[in-house]
């Protein structure tokens, strides 16, 4: 087990190396950010000196050196933009993304699991055929397009909810801005979790419906039914726990994404977060913000793979032997 975290640790340290590389690399070429910062009648003895200060003068080589070793010590740099260290801006708006994405991902797990069982073992009911064709929606319609029709439903048509921003937050224990303790941040929030998790939440199931079949034909469950046991044991003790095995991949880089790439949401709601950050920075050619931003979406999948590792182990004990061997 320690040896296997090892080595999982070490090749999660390779690829944040290539990602930083890549990162700096893609981003170096975005824009100019001189003509950004300064004035149109800037003189060019002023854009040489910018340029000096923000060490874009020195060699890509040495830049890219720079950039490594100080995001390391979580130096990102300061903003172009903002006129900010970007590590302070990221803190300021992950709150605000890591809380969109729990909720989203709680949304889509704790509904998409239950009804890909119902459909799996009830496959030809009704109710199974309505959920089937109603899932349809969540695959095939884009995520701004359903974030576009909540709000004109439920925002611009019945007024119950707010149709962007976060509401109002307040501090948890001087740390963290939330929403999650105020009813004007619990209502701010529904919608754009729910247009992120919608998606999610319709792969969750349909993949546990095709998994929960499967299995339900194998031998085993045959062989269960054949000793007399119940069905809640059968679905429940012995077929969801094989189901879930394929499906922790699947959540696990899912959430990621809900984390990483919730900027579409992010816009579309004018969330406070690290997505909407990244869509302002980009308009900016703001290099720090974006390069800061891609090496974090890295990290999170990164650990995200390492505890599904885990947790395959901890399910499937033929993994266990096999990491043992």
């Amino acid at each position: 087990m320690l040896a296997f975290l090892i080595r999982r640790l070490f090749e999660a340290a390779l690829v944040m190396i290539v990602v930083a590389i890549v990162a700096f690399t893609l981003f170096r070429f975005v824009g100019d950010p001189v003509s950004q910062m300064v004035s149109q009648d800037a003189t060019i003895a002023q854009r040489e000196a910018l340029k000096a200060e923000l060490g874009l003068n020195d060699p890509l080589i040495v830049q890219c050196a720079h950039f490594i070793w100080k995001s390391l010590h979580f130096d990102f740099g300061i903003s172009y933009k903002f006129r900010e260290p970007v590590v302070n801006l990221l803190g300021q708006r992950m709150p605000a993304t890591l809380e969109l994405a729990a909720i989203a991902s709680l949304f889509a797990i704790g509904i998409g699991i239950p009804l890909g069982v119902y459909t799996g073992i009830n496959r030809d009911s009704l109710l199974t055929r309505v959920i089937m064709a109603g899932s349809l929606i969540g695959v095939s319609l884009p995520t701004f397009l359903i974030g576009i029709l909540l709000i004109y439903l439920f925002a611009v048509t019945l007024h119950w909810l707010p149709s962007y921003g976060r509401g109002e937050t307040t501090s948890f224990f001087g740390l963290w801005q939330t929403g999650l303790l105020t009813s004007g941040g619990l209502r701010a929030l529904v919608l754009p979790a729910v247009t992120l998790g919608l998606f999610q939440l319709t792969l969750v199931m349909r993949l546990v419906r095709s998994e929960m079949m499967e299995v339900l034909r194998t031998d085993y469950i045959r062989f269960g039914r054949a000793r007399g046991l119940t069905n809640r044991a059968i679905y429940f003790a012995h077929a969801l726990k094989n189901t879930l095995v394929p499906v922790i991949t699947v959540i696990g880089v899912e959430i990621g994404t809900l984390i990483a790439f919730s900027i579409i949401t992010e816009t579309v709601f004018q969330w406070p977060g690290m997505g909407l950050l990244f869509i302002q920075s980009v308009q900016f050619a703001d290099i720090p913000i974006m390069a800061a931003y891609l090496l974090l979406s890295a990290v999170i999948f990164v650990t995200l793979n390492l505890v599904v590792d885990i947790l395959y182990m901890l399910i499937d004990p033929r993994i266990r032997v096999a990491v043992r061997a």
